[in-house]
């Protein structure tokens, strides 16, 4: 897929090592998107990085981006008026559809949030599709959070909004403790539920199996394998935990068949450990 040369225009510090750049097309865009895919950027004559789309509008995109390495640090600290390069989209996003006229819980666990927010932002647009949403957040520190800026005008489109931190600092009159801790003042019925869950693969596994024992039928509980992203096409072998081909087929997939996936010890399967990224301009390895 043709690279194409987008513009920052807009730059949001969201925490100390993560930002939000809001990036305009050159050259033409990539065209239409939804939640849950995912584009690979590039800085310079760097390598590529596979990142989730966090939001956008028109011909103009989100990405957040944690500095988690020299990739990712070019990308994150670009000032505005930075040139970057995207080949897109890619991927299975976000099934909403399945969710109409049920109840949509939404759980993102740190940067888990970023690919989830778009789907909030859809549900809220349109609202009357729904029957009740929740948003349950999470994240290290108060200072982790994403998008707490945001959360106000959530709750005052109509969703439920509950936050909760590992570790609480001076300030904070929050909830303390895991996220899965919130489910019990979560408004749902859990048989009549969909829920979109996005984080640490420890977090995706443990708020899988509370919704499932709640009642939320496994096929019903959609996770995002994003972490094992990355050729987007399927044909360097580094994003098949298992044996499924998740540049081919996810990353959403349902509970159901992410589970075994999921369920293997480590944050991350063995064939993606140590995994270089990927070359600019070589989809596959």
């Amino acid at each position: 897929m043709k690279q194409l040369r987008y513009r920052v225009v807009e730059r949001r510090q969201e925490t100390t090592d993560t930002a939000t750049l809001t990036l305009a097309p050159t050259n033409g865009g990539i065209g239409a998107w939804t939640p849950g895919q995912f584009t690979l950027i590039r800085a310079g004559d760097g390598a590529e990085a596979p990142l989730a789309i966090s939001g956008g509008g028109g011909d103009r995109i989100r990405h957040t981006v944690r500095d988690a390495g020299a990739v990712t640090r070019a990308i994150a600290t670009a000032p505005i008026g930075t040139t970057l390069e995207l080949r897109g989209p890619y991927g299975r996003g976000w099934d909403l559809a399945r969710a109409h006229g049920r109840d949509l819980v939404i759980l993102g666990g740190g940067m888990g949030l970023a690919p989830l927010r778009p789907v909030i932002t859809e549900a809220l647009a349109h609202r009357d599709r729904y029957r009740r949403v929740v948003v349950l957040v999470g994240a290290r520190t108060p200072a982790d959070l994403l998008y707490s800026q945001e959360y106000g005008a959530w709750r005052s489109a109509g969703a439920q909004v509950l936050v909760t931190v590992d570790r609480a600092q001076r300030g904070w009159r929050g909830a303390v403790g895991v996220i899965t801790g919130q489910l019990p003042r979560a408004s749902f019925t859990p048989a009549e539920t969909v829920a979109c869950v996005c984080g640490p693969e420890l977090m995706m596994r443990f708020a899988a199996q509370a919704l499932s024992r709640l009642g939320v039928p496994d096929k019903a509980i959609q996770v995002s394998l994003e972490r094992h992203m990355e050729c987007a096409i399927g044909r360097c072998g580094h994003g098949s935990p298992g044996s499924a081909l998740v540049c081919r087929e996810g990353p959403v997939a349902d509970w159901e068949r992410a589970a075994p996936l999921l369920s293997v010890a480590g944050p991350v399967a063995p064939a993606q450990q140590g995994s270089p990224p990927v070359p600019a301009g070589e989809p596959c390895r």
